[in-house]
């Protein structure tokens, strides 16, 4: 069955999440709905875009991610549908989408037209985009929706070279895919340069190291500590690996 997968940025607590899951749960009352990711990067959809195509190999083909970190909500951008390699991606068409377009073979855009009878200014996720991927889940999308074509993603990088995210933990994770072409490299990030390990048990406790994560990003981690502090890291900083192969 089509599941419906939430990645947000509206936090763990409040009221967002569940006001969309109730949309889903009365438009799509047999639908699982599953809460992917509510602390997605706030308001940067950038950031979050290389999260949300790493998150997605997941799930199965057929799967239906409504994904909203919308710093711009009730302006200008459109309100987009993109499949993509078998997956399905409501949201704005802010960058948020873009990452998963650009890393895909079979890409195919469309523009949300249609409009709901009421809809706020400032969640759009609640009132537009939740009922749409409801439609898209139950096959009840006709007329909803515009395809277009576009041709302005030439330049947007298929990997990025930053810190995305911190976990739970405090493990940074970049949007930079794993290479083998890395193994064994140093990776240096605000100075520091620090040393490939598989695992955790691989190095001493408190010590840094980087690795491939089970999403297949390369990751900052502290064996026993938290990289975000002791490294001093932030959203954005930038990474860098050795020329040397040490």
């Amino acid at each position: 069955m089509t599941g419906i997968v939430l990645f947000t940025d509206f936090g763990p607590s409040g009221p967002y999440v569940g006001q969309m899951e109730s949309v889903l749960r009365q438009l799509a009352p047999n639908v699982p709905v599953i809460n992917l990711l509510s602390n997605a990067p706030t308001a940067d959809p950038c950031s979050s875009s290389y999260l949300l195509a790493a998150l997605r190999h997941s799930f199965p083909e057929g799967s239906i991610f409504l994904a909203v970190v919308d710093p711009g909500v009730g302006g200008e951008r459109r309100a987009v549908v993109l499949q993509a390699d078998g997956q399905t991606f409501v949201g704005p068409d802010n960058g948020l989408l873009n990452t998963v377009a650009v890393q895909s073979r079979d890409v195919q855009w469309s523009e949300i037209t249609w409009k709901p009878e009421h809809c706020s200014m400032s969640f759009h996720g609640r009132d537009l985009f939740a009922p749409v991927a409801a439609k898209l889940a139950v096959n009840a999308a006709d007329g909803l929706l515009r395809p277009f074509d576009r041709n302005d993603l030439s330049d947007w990088p298929e990997d990025l070279a930053v810190v995305v995210y911190f976990d739970h933990y405090g493990n940074a994770m970049t949007g930079f895919r794993y290479q083998e072409a890395f193994r064994g490299k140093a990776l240096t990030v605000n100075g520091i340069v620090i040393e490939q390990a598989d695992t955790f048990s691989a190095v001493k406790d408190r010590q840094a190291f980087w690795y491939e994560n089970s999403s297949g990003l390369v990751e900052i981690a502290v064996n026993k500590g938290r990289a975000k502090q002791q490294l001093a890291l932030k959203l954005g900083a930038q990474i860098s690996f050795s020329a040397d192969g040490r």
